[in-house]
């Protein structure tokens, strides 16, 4: 969200015909309306140096594509909270000199870096959160994780309102950063990460300090060795397990795909369905909490054994699928009430809630050993459908509808395509590759699934 406001274009205006060709000229000539500055008022990135602020952008999702793919599988292997905290160091220090940065091509660069250590820090911290906790939390904590996000996103609408100077904004939200990561250090290991590693003792010293902090008593504790716990001689899962294993590669096909169209509607609506009318800090801040009605919802539903994971998200997709297609069919001078900006909120939500769960049933859908490499591989096919989605609005030159339908037939095969995965609500976590094989594994998922009918 950096690039919303530190990129901002404001009102301006030249005293002379033409646009001058150097910089300095230009310097001379150019007056902007506005009361904040950006990187557009600094280094006059108008006109023909226009494009560099969507390529600042475009770079920041590369950076989040590579980070993505890489943090998952370093995490599976090194573990969750040193590869976190190596993250989110990197992060701050790529943010400052964002921040401190003397000319636009330091700028464009960090943010290319920052979205690298940014995207692969904040999947690891996500399934880091998802394991420290049991699994009947998990849609709780994983919701609670996706709500601070949009209403991250307001705070920083409120920083940009009170902050107008972009260099003053980035060193301010970046600030926080230095706080979080001295608290990190206080953090444990996942013990489902340490568990899976066949590290049983440093897994329950960690359950006995979570015990402590929770005001229990010392436990009597003692974990079985993990069946998929690694022999010297062996190798641990890495990215390639996801391809061979057939059951994980059927998973991430699906996952894959339906990670992609979550994206790309969420981006579609955002683009098509009209623009809200106000200032620019109001309509950012509305992006953010105009997500948080669906994590309530999402809590309620997914924990029901009438509906689920599985079911719940195909609702919720085929909403937003239907949204898009409804959207064709309304007049865009209608109102708020009943023109497309309505409706393109009311399909947001949607989305958001289809995001929120599968950010869930995908840490569920994944043994201990891979969740994050699955993850990686999932976020990045996600961060294919945000680029995708600009192009789509110039098929309006064939149809007008083209566009939302488009968005809508996809929004709806990836709600079908949901009910092909496997429910997971009240059945146990694979922690290895053996497991999802296991007929012990197997035995102890049907009698949940009995017990919670």
């Amino acid at each position: 969200m950096l690039i919303v406001l530190v990129g901002a274009v404001p009102r301006y205006h030249i005293d002379q015909e033409g646009i001058p060709a150097s910089r300095a000229e230009l310097a001379k000539h150019i007056h902007f309306a506005s009361n904040f500055t950006s990187i557009v008022t600094e280094w006059y990135l108008i006109d023909r140096e226009a494009y560099k602020v969507s390529l600042a952008s475009s770079l920041f999702f590369a950076g989040l594509l590579i980070g993505n793919i890489t943090f998952g599988p370093l995490s599976d292997k090194l573990g969750r909270k040193p590869v976190y905290i190596s993250g989110l160091f990197f992060d701050v220090i790529f943010g400052y000199v964002t921040a401190l940065a003397p000319n636009y091509d330091i700028f464009a660069v960090s943010r290319f870096f920052v979205g690298i250590v940014n995207g692969g820090m904040a999947l690891v911290s996500f399934v880091l959160t998802q394991e420290y906790v049991g699994k009947s939390f998990w849609s709780f904590t994983g919701s609670l994780t996706n709500v601070t996000f949009a209403v991250g996103i307001a705070v920083f609408a409120l920083l940009g309102y009170c902050i107008r100077e972009w260099r003053y904004l980035a060193l301010v939200s970046n600030t926080p950063g230095v706080f979080f990561l001295l608290l990190s250090f206080m953090l444990p290991e996942s013990p489902r990460w340490l568990y899976s590693q066949g590290k049983t003792a440093e897994a329950e010293d960690v359950l006995q300090y979570i015990a402590l902090c929770n005001g229990k008593e010392r436990l009597n504790l003692k974990l079985k060795p993990s069946a998929g716990t690694l022999r010297k001689d062996e190798l641990a899962p890495g990215i390639l397990n996801l391809v061979k294993q057939p059951v994980l590669r059927w998973r991430t096909i699906l996952l894959m795909y339906i990670w992609y169209v979550c994206s790309f509607v969420y981006y579609g609506l955002t683009l098509n369905a009209g623009e809200l009318r106000g200032n620019l800090y109001l309509n950012v801040a509305l992006s953010g909490l105009v997500e948080v009605p669906t994590f309530p919802l999402c809590m309620f539903f997914i924990e029901k054994s009438w509906s689920g994971r599985r079911k719940t998200m195909t609702c919720f997709l085929t909403f937003a699928g239907l949204a898009c297609v409804f959207t064709m069919f309304l007049p865009t001078n209608a109102g708020l009430l009943l023109g497309p900006t309505l409706l393109a909120l009311c399909g947001k939500m949607m989305v958001s809630a289809a995001f929120n769960i599968l950010y869930i049933y995908t840490s569920e859908l994944y043994p201990t050993v891979l969740r994050n490499a699955g993850l990686g591989v999932c976020s990045m096919s996600c961060r294919f459908g945000g680029i995708l989605a600009p192009f789509v609005p110039s098929m309006k030159s064939l149809s007008p509808s083209i566009p939302f339908v488009v968005f809508g037939i996809t929004g709806l095969s990836a709600g079908f395509l949901t009910l092909l995965l496997p429910e997971t609500l009240n059945e146990p976590i694979a922690e290895s590759i053996d497991d999802l094989q296991s007929p012990r594994y197997q035995v102890l998922k049907n009698e949940e699934a009995e017990q919670s009918s």
